[in-house]
């Protein structure tokens, strides 16, 4: 059972945005002894319309690991803002292990209107979270395993990056179900 203090952070890191990412690879993670933060990762929690079709993405198309997830019961999901009289369901993933893994929480609210949807067709076609960066080692291994798995990268993906960026990375995007763009960058042969 989580203790009420855990739930207390659970709850106030959902719904924020993406792991840190470091160009050419991560940087040794650990919180700052002069600064407030517990951590320099950061969790994003997602409200997905079919959690199936989102967990099976995210797992076997980009890579992570799904965890322990948790509830949150509804009155604590009023009194802390988060919905409207339900219960939050959520599915934890997770992309490397221990306290400073990127946590992507995925949840849907089947007892729920539908949600509205956003228009993803460009990062700038919507105000918000537009997208997710993920280090990888070898995008040429990521694209193959996204291919395995039945998704391919849109539009000329991958690319190159441009000038002014470390030589030999590119990156490749792919949309998850509900049409949010998830991008892999790494080394590129």
């Amino acid at each position: 059972m989580i203790r009420f203090r855990t739930w207390i952070r659970i709850v106030c890191l959902t719904g924020v945005a993406v792991a840190a990412f470091a160009l050419g690879g991560f940087a040794n993670q650990k919180a700052d002894d002069e600064s407030n933060f517990a951590t320099q990762t950061i969790d994003l929690g997602m409200v997905v319309s079919d959690l199936d079709k989102s967990l099976k993405f995210y797992k076997e198309v980009i890579g992570f690991t799904e965890v322990s997830g948790f509830k949150v019961p509804p009155q604590f999901a009023v009194d802390s803002g988060l919905a409207n009289k339900h219960e939050l369901d959520v599915h934890v993933l997770v992309l490397g292990e221990g306290a400073t893994a990127t946590k992507l929480k995925l949840m849907q609210f089947k007892s729920a209107p539908p949600g509205a949807r956003v228009d993803n067709a460009f990062i700038h076609s919507s105000y918000g979270y537009r997208y997710l960066t993920i280090a990888v080692k070898n995008l040429n291994a990521a694209v193959e395993r996204a291919g395995k798995a039945g998704s391919k990268p849109i539009a000329k993906c991958p690319v190159p990056l441009p000038e002014g960026f470390p030589a030999g990375l590119a990156l490749a995007n792919y949309r998850d179900p509900d049409g949010n763009l998830v991008e892999l960058v790494g080394t590129w042969k």
